[in-house]
C-alpha cells in the first residue's frame, strides 16, 4: 500500500481487513467522554459543565460485569477533571478499561482559532494548529493517566487530510473517527458516504494507523441498493430520511443506544454480520450518562431505559456469537493485513 495518509482515500476491498473462516465477528464499545453543553447552541470555550462525570463509575461498574473492556476517548475538559481520573484511571491500571483521545477543538488549547461551526471540525485547522492541539491533548492523557493514548477520535469525526500522518507522528496507532454513512458538508464537514465498514490500514510516510470506523448499516425492502437512495433522497433533511423508514424502503441504523431502539439496533447487528463484519463499533456520549444533558436521556425513565438497551444488545450479540474486544484485540486482528506484513 502507497503512503497516502488521508482516512477518505478508500482502499480496495482487498485491502480491508475481513473475518477469516476461522474467527468469530467482535464488538467494541467507544465512548465519546466529554464536557456538558447544550448542543442547540453555538460553539464555545466556557460556559460548559462537568456534572455527569461521576455517573462514568455506575458506566464502567455496568460494563465490567458484563465482561466488556470499553474505551473512554476523553477531551480536554475530562482530562482536566480529578474526578473523572480517579474513576477512569483505577480501570485503567487494573485492565478494565481502555482510555484514548477525543478532540474537542473549541475547548482544546491552543486556542488561536475563530470558535465557529466550520473550525469545530479539527480537519479545517491550519495544520501546525492541528497538530498542536492533538499534542497538547496527547501529553494531558499520558500525564494524568499514566499511559500514552494509542486511540483516536476526531470530535464531531472531523477528520483531515493530513490527519492520519500527524497521528502515527505522535504515536497514535488507531483511528475511529470515520462514521460510515453519514455527510457532513453541510457544517463544512467531511462526506463519509462512500466510507467502507471494515477496517483498514492507512499507510502514511511516518508509519500506519489502523481506522476502525463507526458501524452504521442500511436496512430496508431496497436491500443492498437502498443506501444510493437514502443518500440521493435524504439530502432533503431528516424528514426525508424518515419517511423512507416508515415505508420500509430503506433505513439507516447506526450502532447506538442514543436515538436507536434495541430491537433496531440488534436488526442492525443481524445486517452487520451478514456483510460479514469483523468489527461492530458501537459508540455514545458520555453526557447521555446523565439525564438533562442530551436529546437522548432526558428522565431518570430514559437512563434506564439506555442501560436496558444495553441488555437486550448484549443479549442478541452473545446469542450471535460475537464476542466482546479492546484496542489490543483489535490491533492483533488487523496485524496481518499491515503495511509491510505480506500475511
Amino acid at each position: 500500500m502507497e503512503p497516502a495518509g488521508d482516512f477518505q482515500a478508500y482502499p480496495a476491498a482487498s485491502e480491508l481487513i475481513a473475518l477469516q473462516d476461522d474467527e468469530r465477528p467482535r464488538f467494541w464499545v467507544t465512548i465519546d467522554t466529554e464536557e456538558d453543553f447544550d448542543w442547540a447552541a453555538p460553539f464555545a470555550r466556557t460556559g460548559f459543565r462537568l456534572d455527569s462525570v461521576p455517573a462514568l463509575a455506575e458506566c464502567q461498574g455496568f460494563f465490567e460485569r458484563a465482561g466488556i473492556v470499553p474505551i473512554y476517548l476523553v477531551d480536554w475538559p475530562i482530562v482536566q477533571d480529578d474526578r473523572a481520573v480517579d474513576i477512569l484511571a483505577k480501570a485503567l491500571r487494573a485492565g478494565r478499561c481502555d482510555v484514548g483521545a477525543q478532540l474537542h477543538p473549541w475547548v482544546t488549547p491552543p486556542h488561536d482559532e475563530v470558535v465557529s461551526e466550520r473550525n469545530s471540525y479539527t480537519g479545517n485547522l491550519p495544520p501546525d494548529l492541528q497538530r498542536a492541539k492533538m499534542t497538547m491533548l496527547r501529553d494531558a492523557i499520558t500525564r494524568r493517566f499514566g499511559a500514552a493514548p494509542v486511540v483516536y477520535r476526531a470530535g464531531r469525526y472531523g477528520l483531515g487530510a493530513d490527519t492520519a500522518t500527524m497521528l502515527a507522528e505522535l504515536g497514535f496507532r488507531c483511528d475511529t473517527s470515520v462514521r460510515s454513512g453519514f455527510d457532513y458538508r453541510k457544517g463544512d464537514g467531511p462526506d463519509y458516504r462512500g466510507a467502507p465498514l471494515h477496517p483498514w490500514w492507512v499507510a502514511t510516510g511516518k508509519g500506519a494507523v489502523l481506522e476502525v470506523p463507526v458501524t452504521t448499516v442500511f436496512g430496508g425492502l431496497l436491500g443492498a441498493g437502498g443506501e444510493g437512495v437514502y443518500h440521493r433522497i435524504a439530502r432533503g433533511g431528516m424528514h426525508a430520511g424518515a419517511a423512507l423508514a416508515r415505508l420500509g424502503l430503506v433505513e439507516r441504523i447506526a450502532l447506538t443506544p442514543e436515538g436507536i431502539p434495541a430491537d433496531r439496533a440488534c436488526r442492525a447487528i443481524d445486517i452487520a454480520l451478514d456483510q460479514r463484519l469483523p468489527i461492530l463499533n458501537f459508540s455514545f456520549h458520555s453526557p447521555s450518562l446523565q439525564p438533562g444533558n442530551t436529546p437522548y436521556v432526558r428522565s431518570d425513565s430514559d437512563l434506564d431505559r439506555f442501560y436496558r438497551w444495553w441488555d437486550a444488545v448484549l443479549d442478541h450479540l452473545a446469542r450471535r456469537g460475537v464476542v466482546p474486544t479492546d484496542t489490543a484485540g483489535i490491533l492483533a486482528l488487523a496485524a496481518r493485513k499491515a503495511p509491510g506484513n505480506s500475511a
